[in-house]
């Protein structure tokens, strides 16, 4: 990818490597920290491949431009391209920008848009302002979602108009097999559909390689990786903390035809409270914990990796899926995992190319199986 914005806008800061090298040095960066060189690497596309893209907005008089911090973060940069957004985004930002330069409504005040997209043409923007919205703005965005063929939706200090839907669908292909999701506006998703496909098709060969037993599943989010592993394992435990993303879980799960999966709104260390028998939630009155006999655990944790109740919980699983945004925290959970467990593969996914940031993947397994009947004495 060329971009005449690299060395100016602080969205790409590895510009300057080959596309190749840099996930190279990622891998390199992984294998150092946790201790493993045999890592697969999972390239992404080098252009159009995000889906989630945020842009502020700039007004120069009368002139609105789209702006990104600049690279050494003390101030912004004008762009008048961005070549890493999915097509269906880089086919609408700039009609959109010379329609809000047209129109005295749409720009007033105006300081931020959002885009979601698909890999369908589905996409969603979100529009966000300084001021309270009204019925002119209300008939002019209409206008803007047809002209578009997009979904708007307007926002400001406590108000949010939804013209048309606050969803987008995308629909990724994993091990031959189609999936459908619902992607809610403000909800966790995937930013590199490509990367995303290989990183749960990577996810669900560990799976269908165990061939037996029970998922378990922390921070599942919408059912990104939960859906495909699913139909791995006789039951699936899902849990989340976020209330909409399991509204949003159970609606991909219904629209995909999947019935062996429960998902619950439970944080990590209520789950871990849970499963050990510490706490009884209401939330789980209608599940039996003690049907389950987990033979994987796939957890996916925010930065800041997991907590030590959680790494407990875990190591008395056999199988561990861990999927990380963040290598250093990896390597902190992992020289606890390591007690018990063995890494037997690993993964680095090129989600964000162009920038530092790092997602990758290690499927660890214990040292000795351990039987269902010794899980659950330890959990109840």
């Amino acid at each position: 990818m060329q971009c005449k914005h690299f060395g100016s806008c602080g969205a790409c800061n590895l510009y300057e490597l080959d596309f190749k090298k840099q996930l190279q040095e990622k891998s390199k960066k992984v294998s150092k920290l946790i201790g493993y060189e045999n890592l697969a690497l999972f390239e992404s596309l080098e252009q159009n491949y995000r889906a989630r893209a945020e842009f502020r907005i700039w007004h120069d008089g009368d002139i609105c431009n789209y702006a990104m911090t600049n690279i050494d973060k003390n101030g912004v940069v004008k762009i008048d391209e961005c070549h890493m957004v999915l097509e269906p985004i880089e086919d609408r930002m700039w009609k959109l920008l010379d329609i809000i330069n047209s129109s005295q409504v749409l720009k007033r005040k105006l300081f931020g848009v959002e885009f979601l997209s698909s890999t369908l043409d589905d996409v969603l923007i979100t529009m966000l302002y300084h001021k309270k919205l009204d019925d002119e703005w209300i008939s002019e965005a209409k206008e803007l979602e047809s002209i578009l063929k997009a979904n708007i939706i307007g926002r400001s200090k406590g108000q949010k108009l939804i013209l048309s839907k606050e969803h987008i669908t995308e629909e990724l292909s994993i091990d031959n097999i189609k999936y459908k999701y619902i992607q809610h506006d403000g909800g966790f998703t995937q930013p590199n559909p490509a990367v995303n496909e290989k990183m749960i098709g990577w996810a669900k060969e560990k799976a269908k390689s165990i061939g037996y037993g029970d998922l378990l599943e922390s921070y599942c989010g919408l059912g990104n990786f939960t859906l495909p592993l699913s139909s791995c394992f006789d039951k699936v435990l899902a849990t989340e903390v976020s209330k909409r993303s399991i509204y949003n879980a159970q609606q991909n799960c219904e629209i995909n035809d999947i019935s062996n999966i429960n998902f619950v709104r439970l944080s990590s260390e209520e789950m871990s409270e849970a499963l050990g028998g510490a706490r009884e939630f209401n939330r789980l009155k209608d599940i039996d914990l003690k049907e389950f006999q987990f033979s994987c655990v796939l957890v996916d944790p925010p930065r800041a990796g997991l907590d030590d109740d959680t790494i407990k919980l875990i190591s008395s699983i056999e199988h561990i899926i861990y999927i990380s945004c963040n290598p250093e925290t990896l390597a902190r959970d992992l020289e606890v995992l390591r007690a018990t467990h063995d890494i037997v593969d690993g993964a680095v996914f090129d989600q964000f190319p162009y920038t530092s940031h790092i997602e990758s993947g290690v499927f660890l397994k214990n040292f000795e199986k351990i039987g269902s009947e010794v899980y659950f004495s330890n959990c109840f």
